[in-house]
């Protein structure tokens, strides 16, 4: 009895949400594994139903698989019963497509989109049979990439890595399969070491074991030293110029069991030019680059027509700011009216403006979020939000108005040079938005306002990467300090774990040594560390201690100027001066504009990454 016998005769009937393991989704590709050289699986360290909503699996799983040379398959983190069962009968992880185990595969390639995943990683790997750490794998092991945002910091997880993809990877991942094709030849596995010779000629790839980081006596990184004549001082990001003639899915995964978001996915700008200083995707996503409208207008119909999904949502880190919106949303509400789909915006921007754009789109109308961020015009200018309390108070108004009946507002928590005074004006501003709901009271009851307080975590090639975070005590008093006041508004207040935030500014910040603590973490049995149930912060903190390291450093450490941080490995393209520029015109409370609308704020992106603003309205 074969192994998918196995899962299915022996294993799904005894396991919850069956579906999540069956691989037999609308659109999903199934090839001949042994016609095809290259086999790669494209690995997303959390459940199904959250890698399922993610546009960057959908993207690089249909690029590879149009090659009939390649082969891309999924797995995602196991749920806690179907890793029970696996370990119990001794099986291995396997794919989705084919139910051949990780082991198989040339290439295995993690998304890494959150630091709270990383023991996913190891448990993935372990349920695998591939040794942890790179240098205990074999040419008998598949080669372990990983990619996404988190990979601007990379050291945490660089023992366990053997080459990281930096930046947007839809050429790279072709060009490092073709690489895998070479070297393996004719051979069933390719050479590790002559496989690496090849990935490190190729732009955007950090090969972790080609450097050797240097301490000071106390503990800093003195240099990252270079061990490969052919390995860069630093490793330049990767950026598509032209989103047009970009690869896109048309045909994109439908899933089986209920997924985040199940929905048509219209990616219609790349980049982010606000510049928010807190935003690392504003950051490392740069220049701006939009895709026409009349490319978007196709893709909507043959994504519908392909998936029959029943809303198609516009994708981006701020849609509304797209140049051509008048241009793009009557003909596609049309478009999807004819066929019954609703046509949603992730998020609205905090002004009036991007209320009234959405009051026109086909489809319900439940809850509206707006990110005031602050509660303070001091506050919001020091994060160079660039939004007024009149901004939020018009939204909030026009989209009751539209017919909202829920107001969520997301708010910062320990933010740079925040005061208590910046803590009432929370409150107040929950106050204002409570006041204005009244008028909008259908009978007895009145549109439900939720506020949300996220903990500000320091990020890694930001103006406030220099910042450390607040300690856990302070923002336990901040938070205790702000539900009452909010409960006396009869707004709900929720905020996340502090001891989450807390590993988080950790790792987002953390160098090669927290590599022990990681994997002494797995060994004590973490698991989907951001997911409440199952985080275990008492285990977190053995490690460390186990480790010899102070948690405590990582998070709320501030960094000079003119120190060596773990990172500077990694080319974002946006330039040192700039931020540190921009961390001091924080202090400062100054205003950045957007260059999409003000003069360049020469923050490097264009010189060093040799890629200039795509606006469509500015094409010729």
């Amino acid at each position: 009895m074969n192994l998918e016998q196995v899962l299915f005769e022996k294993i799904l009937p005894r396991v919850g949400r069956a579906a999540r393991y069956l691989g037999t989704e609308w659109n999903s590709v199934h090839k001949d594994w042994d016609a095809v050289p290259v086999r790669m699986a494209f690995a997303f360290p959390d459940l199904y139903e959250v890698g399922m909503s993610h546009l960057g699996l959908q993207i690089l799983y249909s690029l590879a698989n149009d090659r009939e040379d390649f082969l891309m398959e999924r797995v995602f983190a196991p749920a806690a019963d179907m890793e029970q069962e696996l370990r119990g009968a001794g099986l291995p992880l396997f794919s989705l497509e084919s139910h051949h185990s990780l082991k198989d595969f040339d290439v295995i390639g993690f998304t890494l989109q959150y630091e709270l995943s990383f023991t996913n990683i190891m448990n993935m790997l372990d349920l695998a049979g591939i040794p942890l750490r790179s240098e205990n794998r074999s040419d008998n092991h598949p080669l372990i990439i990983a990619g996404g945002p988190v990979a601007f910091n990379p050291e945490p997880l660089a023992p366990f890595i053997d080459a990281f993809v930096i930046g947007e990877g839809d050429e790279c991942i072709l060009e490092i399969l073709e690489a895998v094709g070479e070297v393996k030849g004719n051979c069933p596995r390719a050479s590790r070491s002559d496989l690496m010779e090849r990935l490190v000629e190729i732009p955007g790839i950090y090969i972790p074991s080609y450097y050797r980081p240097e301490y000071t006596g106390d503990g800093r990184i003195k240099e990252i030293v270079p061990l490969h004549p052919k390995a860069p001082e630093r490793v330049q990001r990767r950026v598509i110029s032209d989103l047009d003639a970009a690869y896109y899915p048309l045909s994109p995964l439908v899933p089986l069991a209920e997924a985040v978001h199940e929905r048509g996915m219209l990616e219609v700008f790349r980049g982010c030019t606000r510049g928010c200083r807190f935003c690392q995707a504003g950051m490392i996503y740069r220049p701006v680059r939009e895709r026409s409208p009349e490319v978007l207008l196709s893709q909507a119909r043959d994504i519908i027509k392909n998936t029959g999904f029943e809303e198609v949502s516009l994708v981006s880190l701020s849609s509304l700011d797209y140049s051509c919106l008048d241009r793009l949303l009557p003909p596609l509400s049309e478009e999807c009216r004819a066929t019954r789909t609703g046509l949603s915006l992730p998020s609205l921007r905090v002004d009036s403006f991007s209320v009234e754009t959405a009051k026109g789109l086909p489809g319900r109308r439940t809850s509206v979020t707006f990110a005031p961020e602050a509660g303070t015009q001091r506050l919001r200018d020091v994060i160079n939000k660039g939004v007024t309390e009149d901004d939020l108070m018009d939204a909030v108004g026009a989209a009751l108005e539209a017919g909202w009946s829920a107001i969520k507002l997301y708010f910062m928590v320990g933010l740079p040079t925040e005061e208590r005074e910046d803590l009432e004006g929370i409150a107040e501003l929950v106050e204002k938005v409570e006041n204005i709901g009244k008028r909008y009271k259908r009978g007895r009851k009145r549109p439900r306002v939720t506020v949300s307080a996220a903990n500000f975590v320091p990020k890694a090639h930001t103006p406030f990467q220099w910042e450390g975070q607040n300690s856990r005590e302070v923002l336990k008093e901040k938070h205790e300090f702000l539900r009452p006041l909010i409960k006396k508004s009869r707004a709900e207040y929720n905020w996340h774990n502090i001891e989450v935030s807390f590993l988080e500014a950790c790792f987002a910040r953390g160098d090669r040594r927290l590599a022990d603590v990681l994997e002494g973490a797995f060994l004590r049995g973490c698991r989907f560390d951001g997911w409440t149930e199952y985080f275990r912060f008492p285990l977190w903190m053995e490690s460390f201690q186990a480790a010899g390291l102070d948690p405590v450093s990582y998070a709320e450490k501030k960094f000079s100027y003119d120190e060596v941080l773990p990172w500077d490995i990694i080319d974002s393209g946006v330039s040192r001066d700039f931020l540190i520029r921009e961390h001091k015109q924080a202090l400062d409370g100054a205003l950045t504009q957007d260059c999409r609308t003000a003069d360049c704020g020469n923050c490097g992106i264009c010189t060093s990454l040799g890629v200039v603003p795509q606006l469509v309205k500015e094409r010729k």
